[in-house]
């Protein structure tokens, strides 16, 4: 995995206790070629990093894995 691939701190934070199994579930899918996984703690369907790039522009719904979401 590689850090293009860690949300922005704003949409997931380092701190949360499921960080590692989130970030796990995403370079899964990703790798698995997967649009989507299932969140572990909540069992959501969340959107991988592909899908946001295959869209090609922010929706602005806040979504985990956007990859247009500046840093600070």
């Amino acid at each position: 995995m590689n850090e293009a691939d860690v949300p922005h701190q704003s949409r997931l934070s380092r701190s949360r206790a499921d960080f590692e199994i989130i970030l796990a579930a995403h370079d899964q899918a990703q790798r698995a070629g997967q649009r989507t996984y299932l969140d572990p703690s909540t069992g959501l369907v969340v959107q991988t990093r592909n899908a946001h790039l295959e869209r090609g522009s922010c929706c602005h719904s806040g979504c985990r894995h956007c990859p247009w979401v500046e840093s600070t």
